[in-house]
């Protein structure tokens, strides 16, 4: 019911002409899911809007391990919530003092999949992007993350700058690698 007055209240949006604003699904478990979403979402015509987009999150781990069959079922642009996919992936919660000791958004797992869900987005052919805390305490991650090809990264205020200079020389690296190939 929540959900239907929310597609309402964007439909009423789209009516007026306002174009700016689309759709996130946050939680994804399973495709079966996504596809019922979409047709909740057809019914309101916003499939039928060239502009409109609907993107997921990835903050769940069967989301993350399943990407590409969520993403044939069709979508602009996948966010990864790194701290809900971190909590899950290692099964700890970092607000819990007996076990938050053991989250760690550096870990293997958690990196190894947030890049493959960047780089199933790539191939594609759709944005991704990550928020939660990750990228404005980890450059590492950061530099994972576009190394794999991500299209954009969100992070705290105090980090903006320094993320922006790291993302422009990683870039740059890229590219006269991929120049000196040529």
């Amino acid at each position: 019911d929540v959900f239907l007055l929310e597609l309402k209240a964007i439909a009423s949006i789209w009516e007026r002409g306002y174009r700016n604003m689309h759709l996130m699904i946050p939680f994804v478990r399973l495709p079966w899911e996504l596809i019922a979403i979409k047709e909740i979402i057809s019914s309101f015509g916003f499939l039928n809007y060239p502009e409109f987009k609907l993107y997921m999150m990835v903050e769940v781990p069967s989301c993350a391990l399943m990407i590409e069959d969520f993403l044939k079922i069709g979508i602009d642009g996948v966010s990864i919530g790194s701290n809900d996919l971190t909590m899950m992936l290692l099964g700890v919660d970092r607000d819990n003092d007996a076990v938050s000791y053991l989250y760690d958004e550096r870990n293997k797992v958690v990196i190894e999949t947030m890049v493959n869900v960047v780089k199933a987005a790539k191939k594609f052919g759709i944005s991704s992007s990550i928020c939660g805390q990750a990228p404005s305490d980890y450059p590492q991650i950061v530099e994972s993350l576009v190394q794999a090809g991500i299209t954009s990264l969100s992070v705290n205020i105090d980090a903006i700058e320094r993320t922006r200079e790291m993302v422009y020389e990683i870039e740059r690296k890229i590219y006269e690698k991929m120049a000196n190939r040529s």
